[in-house]
């Protein structure tokens, strides 16, 4: 292919004469990066549609509906290519796949307009979004506010990886925005929470939180795996950067594991770089899968949503459940939520079994239809114990602190038929006290 050739299909449609290092937050940018073949929506458009055309790579030459897999390492050099890596653009323009490839241009676009933002950046698990991003956005001799119950990755991170390399961390009530107020430093630069916890379902206060984090200068990050853009969007309520574990609901079928890092070009270039230094791209067939799992995004939400609150309903309502953790049930737990920010809650739901842990695993084995698997978010339902998976590094003490109480199990509800899943439930519960008689 000519150079004309590049330029005709847009292949330098994000550079300009003017740029300047792409590490430099002040320099002019773009939004994206995309060439004129990727659809670019308005971002006010419903996710259903947004879902399905944003990013997608119209093809000149086949005019194939679908994206292509760009199957390559690398591509032809020429004049945009040399001009790219003098002035910093090398972003914008298909060198290295490393740096950055179409196929990975269509999936980022598409989250992007999903989340309402400028930019996105796809990295080759959750963990590789969170670290690329926790040490692109901060400084040795800084300070990070986070949750104590967060995610057990990013807490083993935050705890054990941030003070070596000069960052100290504040660990907190995530529900208690007044704790998170006075966690702040002068050398406070960023803020984690997540949109729900993992595993018992918390939902802090999220537009609060930002409050704070603006008055203190500092940026918020938050990881929306639980909800996804359909059920919430944290940049529209003051988050500066949202990440994702894109394994779970935004590629939806256990097939691919990748990250996803979303918000302002100017931070999002930043991690671009981060990324490329841990070596955290994505390939680009785990593009394609991830691109073509957003494709149904929206209408497997909305049957997660309703089945998990179906399925918390029934379990409320058994003696031998002692306590089930959904927001849709409301209570005291939730009597700080920040109820117009949600459209959903996404298809997890957490509770207790009568017994302890004997109990929940003998449960777990009458299960007929979810999968004994860790992970979530599958068209398929999941279930495990968090005390014996996830949270299985903590001491009794930390799991206490947390809520992890013996016999808790949790349960990633796919998109079955809802009755068939309350009545595998029935079936592998102890009989009612009523069914018993």
């Amino acid at each position: 292919m000519s150079q004309n050739d590049r330029a005709a299909i847009g292949f330098e449609e994000g550079r300009t004469t003017t740029a300047e290092w792409f590490d430099e937050l002040t320099r002019r940018r773009v939004t994206g990066p995309v060439s004129t073949q990727h659809r670019v929506l308005d971002r006010s458009l419903a996710a259903e549609t947004l879902a399905v055309h944003a990013g997608s790579y119209e093809d000149p030459v086949t005019g194939s509906v679908g994206t292509p897999i760009f199957q390559t390492t690398t591509f032809l050099l020429d004049d945009a290519s040399y001009g790219a890596f003098s002035d910093g653009s090398l972003r914008d323009v298909p060198i290295y796949t490393r740096y950055g490839n179409p196929s990975q241009w269509s999936v980022q676009e598409k989250i992007a307009a999903l989340e309402g933002a400028e930019s996105a950046v796809v990295t080759s698990s959750g963990m590789s979004a969170i670290a690329s991003t926790v040490y692109a956005l901060t400084n040795r001799g800084s300070h990070i506010v986070s949750a104590y119950d967060v995610y057990g990755g990013t807490y083993n991170l935050l705890r054990d990886d941030m003070p070596s390399a000069g960052r100290e961390v504040t660990f907190v009530d995530a529900n208690d925005p007044q704790a998170v107020k006075s966690a702040i430093r002068p050398e406070t630069q960023l803020l984690l929470f997540e949109t729900l916890t993992n595993p018992l379902l918390k939902a802090p206060a999220l537009g609060a939180i930002s409050r704070i984090a603006s008055e203190a200068g500092a940026l918020l990050v938050v990881d929306n795996t639980f909800l996804t853009p359909v059920n919430m969007r944290p940049l529209d309520i003051g988050a500066d950067i949202v990440v994702h574990s894109a394994t779970k609901y935004l590629a939806g079928h256990s097939d691919v594991t990748a990250g996803a890092v979303v918000g302002r070009r100017k931070f999002l270039d930043r991690v671009w770089a981060q990324t490329l230094r841990f070596g955290g791209s994505l390939d680009p067939l785990s593009c394609f899968l991830l691109e073509r799992g957003l494709k149904t995004l929206p209408l497997r939400i909305k049957t997660q949503n309703n089945n998990a609150r179906r399925i918390s309903e029934y379990l409320r309502t058994h003696d031998a459940v002692t306590a089930v953790y959904h927001p849709d049930l409301g209570g005291a737990r939730y009597a700080a939520m920040e109820s117009e920010n949600y459209r959903g809650f996404g298809g997890m739901v957490s509770f207790e079994v009568k017994g302890g842990d004997a109990a929940a695993l003998a449960f777990m084995e009458r299960l007929t239809l979810p999968y004994v698997a860790t992970s979530l978010g599958g068209v398929e339902s999941l279930v495990s114990m968090p005390g014996n998976t996830s949270h299985s590094s903590l001491t009794e003490k930390q799991k206490a602190l947390i809520g992890i109480n013996p016999g808790l199990v949790r349960y990633s509800v796919g998109i079955e038929d809802v009755g068939d899943l309350i009545d595998d439930l029935r079936n592998a519960l102890p009989p009612r006290c009523e069914e018993s008689d």
